[in-house]
């Protein structure tokens, strides 16, 4: 009975410091005219949320500050479910959106329940266990590797505003006595005492996925803790002088590259011109060469039956005896048909000379053409290593190979090609002199004849037949030795003539490979040629996204809010914790109702 009284005088001790004084100082406002409109200078915001370790919204609630100049009745707007007093014992009434108080002058804070959760972002927090998605409350205990995948999304039916100007700033804490290897790329990590602090930094108008892993045993986890506040910090811009004149430098050396690179196409069609005509050249040369072997055998065989004729008449003219008129007849007959026969071979020799000289003339002006430049070693290694375009420059040096290896080749056989123009001059005028000799005997023998003195003319005649006969022989055994180095030669230009084919080719595809080239450097110079310019936008244009500091803030809970000075958001996820049986009981405990708590004190 003694415990009873003691209790309810407690009670009534306590009420009358509360309610009255409460009236008292209401009574007392009344009568100072508090009751006349008060005046709002400003008001700051403070948005309070709980999530759940997923990232859902659970509760939302905004704590209210308002700068009263003048103590009176003013006015709020938020559409909240209920209204909290946090500055004195006076009521708040709501009408729809709109929230009515008393205040004093100075601060005066409320706190508002907002009817729904939406944030202005969305988040979403996955947990993986040894790589498996679980929930939290599956996690809580658990030993393994783990990852915390954190996606923050906009959430467009809430005003962008706060999302385009809003820095978000998400951080928790892993105990460091249970968490090892952990790891980041998005995050910075810090020791806090024996624990390990892993923030994230979200800048305005972005969306995130950030990731930490990290070995855990027994894992809890008190929270994700989720700060967003305006970046109102002013960015100065930075001196790019130095920069962009280097970026000036580079985009000087780009046009410089592009006018080289012009050159070099001049260079390359004028180089695959001239290797068309060296081939074309080539050609021709080759086929005057294979035309003039396919005629060696016909001229060795019209040289045989000459010696022949000449040997046939030698012998018959050391026969003497016996011989009529017919017979010498018939001897005038076959060296007029010989004289003629040489005379056909020498103009048939002239042709193919003037031809092949031709041929040979086209030939080598084309490979005189060839640039002799030497490029070294240090060069190519040096065009190797630089910005070029590399199947571009393996074909630059497979042409420059195969030009040094045609001009090689040309300079080893350009004697042999010269000395085909003398050789046939000299056979041209050996068969000349002997056509000539010929004829010569021929006027002798028909002064012979006319003299008819058949022993000393048929001596003279036999005499010089046998000469013509001996010298011819000569000639005849020159000519077999000039034919095989005709064939010789006509097969090995054959080799010749296909490298400068392949030269040709390699040519064609160098000279389209920098016609490329160039239209790529020409490109890169246009895009180029403004790049200070350029960069400098691109700074201002990257430091103006950046920069909010002419931000103005706006109310969270309602647009009809004046003279807002701040608004701030606070979200907090829920802990992942062991459920224990001491913790079980106090939560059923706070169940409880406040009569039931006064009731266990008798109990």
């Amino acid at each position: 009975m003694k415990k009873i009284l003691i209790v309810l005088l407690s009670i009534f001790l306590v009420l009358p410091g509360t309610f009255p004084v409460a009236a008292a100082s209401s009574n007392e406002e009344e009568e100072a005219g508090v009751d006349n409109a008060g005046q709002v200078v400003g008001k700051d915001e403070v948005v309070y949320a709980t999530l759940s370790p997923d990232g859902i919204g659970k509760e939302l609630y905004i704590v209210n500050s308002l700068e009263v100049s003048e103590g009176g009745q003013v006015v709020d707007y938020g559409k909240y479910s209920s209204v909290k007093n946090l500055t004195d014992l006076t009521e708040i009434t709501q009408s729809g959106d709109t929230v009515e108080l008393t205040a004093s002058e100075g601060k005066f804070f409320y706190q508002g329940t907002l009817e729904h959760t939406n944030l202005p972002w969305e988040f979403q927090i996955t947990y993986l266990l040894d790589g498996e998605e679980v929930t939290a409350k599956e996690l809580a205990g658990k030993d393994g590797t783990l990852e915390i995948l954190i996606e923050t999304f906009e959430n467009e039916a809430i005003d962008s505003v706060f999302f385009d100007n809003y820095l978000l700033q998400i951080s928790f804490t892993l105990d460091g006595e249970k968490t090892s290897n952990v790891e980041t790329e998005e995050g910075v990590l810090a020791n806090a005492g024996k624990d390990i602090q892993v923030t994230y930094s979200v800048m305005p108008e972005e969306e995130a996925v950030l990731s930490t892993t990290a070995d855990v045993t027994d894992l809890e986890l008190s929270g994700i803790d989720i700060a967003a506040v305006p970046q109102s910090m002013s960015i100065d811009a930075p001196d790019a002088d130095e920069f962009t004149d280097e970026i000036g430098t580079l985009a000087d050396a780009l046009q410089e590259i592009d006018r080289g690179v012009l050159g070099l196409k001049s260079g390359t069609e004028e180089l695959h011109d001239g290797t068309t005509a060296l081939q074309n050249g080539s050609s021709e040369y080759q086929n005057g060469i294979h035309a003039l072997n396919n005629g060696s055998s016909e001229l060795i065989s019209g040289s045989n039956e000459i010696q022949g004729a000449l040997d046939a008449i030698d012998q018959s003219l050391s026969e003497f005896e016996g011989m009529d008129g017919s017979d010498f007849n018939e001897i005038t007959i076959a060296l007029e048909e010989f004289a003629k026969a040489l005379r056909e071979i020498k103009e048939g020799l002239i042709s193919l000379k003037n031809g092949f000289s031709g041929a040979y003339e086209a030939l080598d002006q084309a490979i005189e053409a060839i640039p002799a430049h030497e490029i070294t070693e240090e060069e190519i290694i040096a065009l190797k290593q630089s910005d070029a375009n590399q199947e571009t420059v393996d074909k630059l040096l497979e042409v420059y190979t195969a030009s040094l290896t045609v001009k090689g080749t040309y300079a080893e056989v350009k004697e042999a090609f010269t000395s085909v123009t003398s050789t046939l001059e000299t056979i041209t005028a050996s068969l000349e002199t002997m056509a000539t000799s010929i004829e010569d005997m021929m006027d002798g023998f028909r002064d012979f004849l006319d003299k008819m003195d058949p022993t000393g003319g048929l001596k003279e005649l036999q005499a010089g037949i046998s000469t013509l006969s001996a010298n011819y022989q000569a000639f005849h055994s020159g000519l077999v030795a000039y034919t095989e180095g005709v064939g010789e030669l006509a097969s090995g230009y054959a080799e010749i003539n296909q490298g400068i084919g392949e030269l040709n080719n390699g040519t064609s595809e160098l000279a389209n490979g920098v016609s490329e080239l160039r239209n790529g450097t020409a490109e890169l110079a246009e895009a180029t040629k403004d790049m200070p310019e350029q960069v400098t936008k691109e700074i201002d244009e990257m430091l103006a996204q950046y920069d909010k500091s002419d931000f103005e803030p706006v109310s969270f809970v309602s647009e009809k809010n004046e003279e807002v000075n701040s608004v701030q958001f606070v979200l907090k996820t829920e802990p992942i914790e062991k459920v224990e049986k001491d913790k079980e009981e106090e939560a059923e405990t706070e169940k409880k109702s406040l009569w039931e708590r006064f009731l266990d004190l008798f109990r």
